[in-house]
């Protein structure tokens, strides 16, 4: 664990997460989801969607409320363990 002196990231600060996954109708739903179990006062409605080119992929930006890394790891692995993401950032 990085002990908050050694952090490059202040907390609590507002923090974007993107994600790239294969465009499917049930996506940004269940990517919310798991954002909410990390950061229960996620806005849903502040999520952008950009589709890609050929739509076979959307990109998702979620700007949460980091508290701590450890919150910010787990959200990570959480997201990136989702069978429809392809990459977290």
């Amino acid at each position: 664990m990085i002990p908050p002196e050694d952090s490059l990231i202040e907390y609590p600060s507002e923090f974007p997460i993107k994600v790239m996954g294969k465009a499917d109708p049930t996506l940004a739903q269940a990517l919310t989801e798991i954002v909410l179990e990390h950061d229960p006062d996620f806005d849903a409605s502040t999520i952008e969607m950009r589709p890609s080119k050929a739509g076979n992929y959307i990109g998702l930006t979620f700007r949460i409320t980091a508290l701590s890394r450890e919150q910010l790891d787990n959200v990570y692995r959480a997201l990136h363990a989702h069978p429809l993401v392809s990459v977290v950032l």
